[in-house]
């Protein structure tokens, strides 16, 4: 009896779940379909592992799955997404999956802006942002209709999001720019001790005088 009514009450649960996301509005991942192949190489076609944040690019390419039957009447646009892999998100909440689209925080980089959709695909080259942190990456894209809601993916990676990975370094601690303001400064910081040291040493002649 007692495992009947637990059983009855997650049911319950699941029902006032579903019912809630419905009244939102929320669109779950698990419900797009998987109608784009992406593919992720660094410059000249060599491996984007390695990338480096604020300097290197990265060429993303989409298409519609030729393996799939589907029909994209409703596809109208089509935004690139620079993911979190499974590895980088141990132990890491902020990075967290989350089926409702609107609540995930696996892909919070965008990788250029919007394209049409088109069946044969299209392409972009993007300079890795500088606020990118180091981690394992891969490129999903986003299918969306006229009314602007997620319809469809694809993605660089498998389902567990633990394959075709990259690694993006993260920015130096320092540039060019700060490294000369350092020097300028410990420069002029050495001529006022040079002229304070001078200063103080006329005076004391000036003093014996």
């Amino acid at each position: 009896m007692d495992l009947l009514v637990l059983r009855v009450s997650s049911l319950l649960m699941l029902v006032l779940l579903m019912l809630f996301i419905l009244a939102e509005g929320a669109t779950l991942f698990s419900e797009l379909s998987e109608s784009l192949a992406v593919y992720v190489t660094g410059a000249d076609n060599s491996s984007p592992n390695g990338t480096k944040a604020g300097t290197d690019e990265l060429f993303v390419t989409w298409a519609l799955n030729s393996t799939v039957q589907v029909d994209d009447s409703a596809y109208r646009s089509v935004e690139l997404k620079l993911c979190f892999g499974a590895p980088s998100q141990i132990d890491r909440r902020w990075r967290k999956t989350n089926d409702i689209l609107s609540k995930d925080k696996s892909c919070g980089f965008d990788v250029g802006s919007p394209q049409p959709y088109q069946r044969a695909g299209n392409s972009t080259v993007w300079i890795v942002g500088n606020d990118i942190p180091f981690a394992q990456y891969f490129v999903r894209a986003y299918v969306l209709d006229s009314a602007g809601e997620k319809v469809a993916y694809g993605q660089s990676s498998n389902a567990q999001r633990t394959s075709n990975l990259f690694i993006v370094q993260p920015i130096s601690g320092r540039r060019a720019s700060i490294d000369i303001a350092a020097a300028v400064f410990s420069a002029f910081s050495v001529l006022s001790l040079f002229g304070f040291l001078l200063y103080e040493k006329m005076s004391a002649k000036g003093s014996k005088a």
